[in-house]
């Protein structure tokens, strides 16, 4: 099978080239800074010779977009909303320009378009799409915004040919250095992984391997199109969460942190609060229904697993610096 993945260099994007090339499938990555063979530039907003990957290939996955790793100043935001919008705009011209168009097209999205709620979980039926909250930061709605005219870039893409779908995803889990993993098990080890503003707020999450697995499934079902959440069926408070996480790392505490010290160490990240005190309750009612088994369903296993290959990759990773170094 032949996958074109723009934005394929980022975290989500680089777990999804491995494995899929791993799995024996070509993959072609569209990236605006290229280093490797399969690696193809482009400025993710016009089209150019790139779109050839795109004619003749059976699936495209565009995850590319500005990270939402930041702080969310107005020019951040309008780089995340331009960024994703123009990717999956642009994506859509060379789909439906393609000779041979690919028989599907999924388009990264995001749990953050559903609203902040501890009530009820969002499936894709039922789900209240957030922005008009009470109670929350203004800016929030913006980051419902920037889903909203994501996803309709897709819908509105004239594609009649190829199926699309658009990812919801929740936070996917990995131990790859810099991703959400990475930086919450730091916090755990420190002794500063406990609830933040009270923890009451919920987190949904999804393992790597269930999310490669789910893009597969997606692929290959024909029969599933629109909106899919990318979330395991156990979200769960905040506090839990951590809890969970500092038990899977051996740590017996972590000391909890108030609203304004969650302000005051996203400062010093260069990220944003929304990302920790936004409740995701989120649910795959659609997958689930198809009959997608998660390989990790509760947090419990998938942080357990997590921790014991985030200790190989760090064992790895030394034992190649201690090699270079007797190399040289």
């Amino acid at each position: 099978m032949k996958v074109v993945l723009p934005g394929g260099t980022g975290q989500v994007g680089a777990i999804l080239d491995r494995a899929l090339t791993r799995a024996g499938h070509e993959v072609t990555v569209l990236t605006r800074r290229p280093v490797r063979a399969h690696h193809i530039g482009w400025d993710g907003a016009t089209l150019g010779r790139w779109a050839e990957a795109v004619d003749g290939c059976d699936a495209v996955v565009n995850l590319a977009g500005r990270s939402v790793s930041c702080r969310y100043t107005a020019d951040n935001l309008r780089a995340m909303m331009d960024s994703r919008v123009d990717s999956a705009r642009v994506v859509g011209e060379a789909i439906a320009a393609a000779t041979r168009p690919p028989r599907v097209w999924l388009q990264m999205s995001t749990a953050t378009i559903y609203a902040h709620r501890f009530d009820a979980a969002h499936d894709e039926a039922t789900g209240v799409i957030g922005g008009s909250e009470a109670g929350v930061p203004g800016y929030w709605a913006y980051s419902v915004k920037i889903a909203e005219n994501w996803e309709r870039a897709q819908t509105e893409a004239p594609t009649p040919a190829t199926r699309k779908v658009a990812l919801r995803s929740a936070m996917v889990m990995s131990p790859d250095r810099g991703g959400v993993f990475d930086v919450l098990s730091s916090l755990a080890r420190l002794g500063l992984g406990g609830p933040v503003a009270g923890g009451a707020q919920y987190v949904s999450w999804i393992h790597d391997e269930d999310f490669v697995r789910a893009v597969e499934f997606l692929i290959d079902r024909d029969d599933l199109d629109g909106p899919v959440n990318l979330a395991s069926p156990g979200p769960l408070p905040h506090r839990d969460f951590m809890r969970v996480l500092r038990a899977a790392w051996r740590v017996p505490v972590g000391l909890p942190a108030t609203r304004w010290m969650a302000e005051l160490g996203a400062f010093a990240l260069r990220s944003d609060t929304e990302l920790l005190l936004k409740s995701r309750r989120v649910v795959p009612g659609r997958l689930s229904a198809a009959g997608f088994a998660f390989a990790h369903p509760d947090w419990d296993t998938a942080a357990t697993s997590l921790v014991r290959r985030s200790g190989r990759t760090r064992s790895g990773a030394g034992r190649a610096r201690s090699s270079g170094s007797r190399a040289g």
